[in-house]
């Protein structure tokens, strides 16, 4: 895949993660407008890479060196699945936007948690498991930055749930395995 970019262009090396819409990507080649990277067959089946067409908008953002300052959530660009946009209802200035998860992304999902939609680390409003659904807000600033105001009603988005939350569930996982079976 061919992205013609500037920013994150500068100080590109081979090699080099590119989150891509939220999804972890490496780049195979650049120049000074431009930079491709691999995508698997895998990539392709769990996110929404494959809805892309040329001249598509898409979120980019290169890896955080461990010198950075952390200003928001911890995103991996490592997709979980991805979510359809339910309803996009403005308020003042705001717009609420109202996602789609399946149930095995929708469990990591909390109210003032965080989730990552197309890449943008953002604060969940409300969470309905009845329903399936979770909600955001992007205040007018974000909605300038970022392609979630661009996608329609229906559209499928990339999310990545907290990282947190899945080691929290696999340790306390594999901690009631082993006392039920020492117990036995």
């Amino acid at each position: 895949m061919k992205i013609h970019a500037k920013t994150v262009l500068d100080g590109i090396s081979l090699g080099d993660s590119i989150a891509v819409n939220g999804t972890c990507l490496t780049v195979t080649e650049f120049d000074a407008s431009s930079f491709t990277v691999g995508v698997s067959p895998e990539t392709l089946r769990k996110t929404s890479l494959a809805e892309l067409e040329v001249g598509s908008a898409v979120n980019l953002e290169r890896a955080l060196t461990p010198t950075s300052r952390m200003g928001g959530h911890v995103v991996q660009g490592h997709v979980d699945g991805t979510g359809l946009i339910l309803s996009k209802v403005p308020e003042g200035d705001s717009l609420w936007v109202k996602v789609k998860a399946e149930k095995e992304v929708l469990r990591y999902v909390v109210p003032k948690g965080f989730i990552a939609v197309d890449g943008t680390s953002l604060t969940v409003v409300e969470v309905c498991d009845e329903e399936g659904w979770f909600s955001f807000m992007l205040v007018a600033y974000t909605q300038q930055k970022v392609v979630i105001p661009l996608k329609e009603v229906g559209q499928k988005v990339n999310l990545e749930v907290d990282i947190f939350g899945k080691y929290v569930k696999r340790f306390l996982g594999g901690y009631a395995v082993s006392v039920s079976s020492s117990s036995s």
